[in-house]
């Protein structure tokens, strides 16, 4: 359980807000006709050009055969997360959409992610995306220094247990900072006291995933990809937070002047 230096955090500051402006001039170029391939590719040119490095690309996660081949993660509606970026899918009207994007800034990593509608969508869809976003708010406000990662899963399921949707159990938040993925592992549900007790300093990706179905998923051939099992359209949030004696930070939040998700 990584505890972060005031020299790192202000590092990971810098690199969150640089990620979470990149996320939303990504977010703008989303509209039906633009392939997953295009958003991949301006996501890592917005990433270069400000003289930083993407996460996601080439990571090895552990049990994979091959490194992760682009540096967006870009899911659309039955895909929960990681969906690998191609030329020959193209987004249409309708679809939702899940942006995960990952940056090292200075040698450190800040992770984060938004869904997005492409064009009209229903209003079924706009709810799962509004309860999901709502769900990681209220997994952050439980994020305190004494509290425990089963403090966040409870807030997190609590959350959307008021209305019918899948809560993916098998995928959850992590640890993030000097890698890709640390300890501990986030689950987006269980017990008030339960987990491994928050410290002041400790750095975690929260991320719940919703679904309109089931909160059954499996990987796809690609190895990657996780897909909802009854093909019901998902969504997914996530920002990067620091532990502190009060509120948690969301390090990966924009400046004032860019449009906040």
């Amino acid at each position: 359980m990584a505890i972060y230096s005031q020299k790192e955090i202000e590092i990971l500051r810098e690199g969150g807000r640089r990620l979470a402006e990149i996320l939303q001039k990504v977010k703008d170029e989303v509209r039906p006709g633009i392939s997953t391939k295009e958003l991949d590719l301006f996501a890592e040119k917005l990433i270069r050009d400000g003289g930083d490095v993407p996460a996601f690309l080439y990571y090895s996660p552990p049990g994979s055969d091959y490194p992760y081949p682009a540096s967006l993660c870009v899911s659309v509606n039955d895909e929960v997360v990681h969906g690998i970026p191609s030329n020959k899918r193209v987004l249409e009207e309708g679809d939702v959409v899940g942006l995960d994007l990952g940056l090292v800034h200075d040698g450190l990593v800040t992770d984060c992610a938004i869904t997005v509608p492409v064009g009209q969508i229903s209003k079924e869809k706009q709810k799962l995306i509004l309860t999901t976003k709502n769900a990681l708010f209220e997994g952050i406000r439980s994020a305190k220094a004494g509290n425990t990662t089963g403090d966040i899963g409870n807030a997190i399921e609590s959350c959307i247990n008021v209305r019918k949707y899948g809560l993916v159990e098998q995928l959850g938040g992590h640890g993030v900072g000097r890698e890709v993925h640390e300890e501990p592992f986030v689950p987006n549900y269980g017990k008030k006291g339960r987990g491994q007790k928050l410290k002041v300093g400790q750095v975690l990706a929260l991320e719940p995933m919703l679904t309109l179905g089931t909160k059954d998923v499996f990987l796809d051939k690609d190895g990657y990809t996780f897909k909802t099992k009854d093909a019901s359209v998902s969504a997914h949030f996530e920002h990067t937070i620091l532990i502190t004696d009060g509120d948690a930070e969301i390090l990966t939040m924009p400046s004032i002047s860019a449009d906040p998700e």
